[in-house]
């Protein structure tokens, strides 16, 4: 069975996602604070890898720039946020229209429930400090199935 990486275009499609994404992120009034202090230049192109990692390609994202621990960490200690979540799983309902990824209704709906539970599981559980996130973690993994269990 072709891997949601694949059906999503592989990385090319997962890059013109990650950027249809921060686009749109970056001009939410409420989401793109997050954003206002700057990110990295090639930040779309680490949300591309980290993505197309987690939906079953290759370990680019761990390969070259970090495991789960420093993805968490960079969401965490900012408190709760439910709202901004929201907003956030809403831009990238958005932005799958925007990358051409919503015609095929199965693949849209898999890529919103792994954003949607990264959003508000893996990104949102350590709202106090990032430094109560645990070394070591490993990037979930997220099939047509949903989770895969380690």
């Amino acid at each position: 069975m072709e891997s949601v990486y694949d059906a999503a275009g592989g990385a090319d499609g997962l890059l013109r996602l990650a950027d249809a994404w921060h686009a749109r992120v970056i001009a939410d009034e409420l989401v793109g604070h997050a954003f206002r202090l700057g990110v990295l230049p090639d930040h779309t192109e680490r949300l591309a890898a980290y993505w197309g990692e987690a939906l079953g390609g290759p370990p680019t994202y761990s390969q070259n720039y970090g495991n789960e621990t420093s993805v968490v960490r960079i969401h965490s200690g900012n408190g709760p946020h439910g709202e901004m979540n929201d907003r956030a799983i809403d831009c990238f309902d958005r932005a799958l229209e925007d990358a051409g990824l919503a015609g095929d209704e199965r693949l849209r709906a898999v890529l919103r429930d792994y954003f949607a539970w990264a959003t508000t599981t893996t990104m949102y559980r350590y709202h106090d400090s990032a430094y109560d996130v645990p070394e070591g973690l490993a990037i979930p993994h997220w099939s047509w199935d949903g989770l895969v269990e380690a």
